[in-house]
């Protein structure tokens, strides 16, 4: 299985709604092999960097809320740089962690525009 990034929204009944992947292309959601959970996101290494969202999918879903958008846009802009190492100790190479968590983010600019949030899962 893999793991998605989906933008959703609160709707007046309080339930939340994801909304359309852009251009229907599962390759623009795509955030990593379920086993990326562990061995990627909440790794030791991402742990290093301070991350405290990222860490989450190690065992559960990462369900980043509205009022969290712009901190977890701000926790990925402080991993960003070291996205090369984290391909390197994770075994998954650059280029996949670069496109899983470009991904990931373009989802979260999304949800920021929408007022929504972001699930990954």
């Amino acid at each position: 299985m893999s793991l998605n990034a989906d933008t959703y929204v609160y709707g007046a009944n309080g339930e939340w709604t994801l909304l359309e992947d852009p251009d229907d292309d599962y390759s623009k959601t795509m955030a990593g092999f379920e086993r990326s959970r562990s061995k990627l996101w909440g790794s030791e290494a991402v742990r290093a960097l301070g991350a405290r969202f990222f860490p989450r999918l190690d065992g559960d879903n990462l369900k980043v809320e509205p009022g969290e958008i712009d901190d977890f846009l701000a926790e990925c802009e402080a991993i960003r740089p070291y996205l090369d190492h984290l391909g390197e100790v994770s075994g998954y190479g650059a280029e996949y962690v670069t496109g899983c968590f470009n991904n990931i983010v373009a989802a979260s600019v999304r949800a920021k525009a929408e007022g929504g949030g972001v699930i990954v899962w």
